[in-house]
């Protein structure tokens, strides 16, 4: 039988899809490094099993998460986001996703994408820890504090640094499978190289 990380097991076949398919897998699309902001910005203060239930709803009121157009959305598309109960209904973090897509292409102009530019961080490779079990999986570490504090500086919004933490475990720039878990070297493998080294 397959060992899996504690976390991911007896919440529903979705959650479970996602810890065996995507969490800790090297993100390299833009696309998806979007939407990854924008859930787990939306998930301050509350489960990711709220939010990755409302994945779908999000991904149709955020255009697909394509931050081109949802830097275009003004006041009325902000309006129906907050009446929309496809997604958390919170102005502040619907407000902080839509400025976010604006910094979002700001940061690719300057790199030339979201991904070189977080990639950056951990100098082009995976950080891969052993943990053996959930409890020592930390919350934040000085890596999402320097990476929270310059998209701070950047303009973002809903960037502390647990959210960021969050973030770069989501797109495999951390691997904090447990050792144990039949994912841990699936993700460790899955990374080939950056395709601009």
């Amino acid at each position: 039988m397959r060992q899996r990380c504690p976390w991911s097991l007896g919440v529903s076949d979705e959650y479970q899809a996602y810890h065996d398919e995507e969490w800790g897998l090297p993100v390299l699309d833009d696309t998806v490094h979007f939407e990854f902001l924008i859930l787990e910005s939306a998930q301050a203060g509350l489960s990711w099993r709220t939010v990755l239930h409302k994945r779908e709803g999000y991904r149709l009121a955020f255009a697909g998460f394509d931050p081109v157009r949802v830097a275009l959305f003004g006041e009325a598309e902000i309006e129906a986001l907050v009446a929309d109960a496809g997604i958390i209904r919170n102005r502040q973090k619907i407000t902080a996703a839509v400025n976010n897509a604006s910094r979002f292409l700001e940061v690719c102009e300057e790199f030339g994408s979201f991904a070189r530019y977080i990639w950056g961080f951990v100098d082009g490779r995976p950080v891969v820890n052993r943990w053996r079990s959930q409890n020592e999986l930390p919350a934040t570490s000085e890596l999402s504090d320097r990476l929270s504090a310059d998209l701070k500086a950047r303009g973002f919004k809903f960037v502390g640094s647990t959210i960021v933490y969050s973030h770069l475990q989501a797109c495999g720039l951390i691997n904090d499978h447990l050792v144990r878990c039949f994912r841990y070297r699936e993700c460790r493998e899955a990374f080939a190289g950056l395709p601009w080294n």
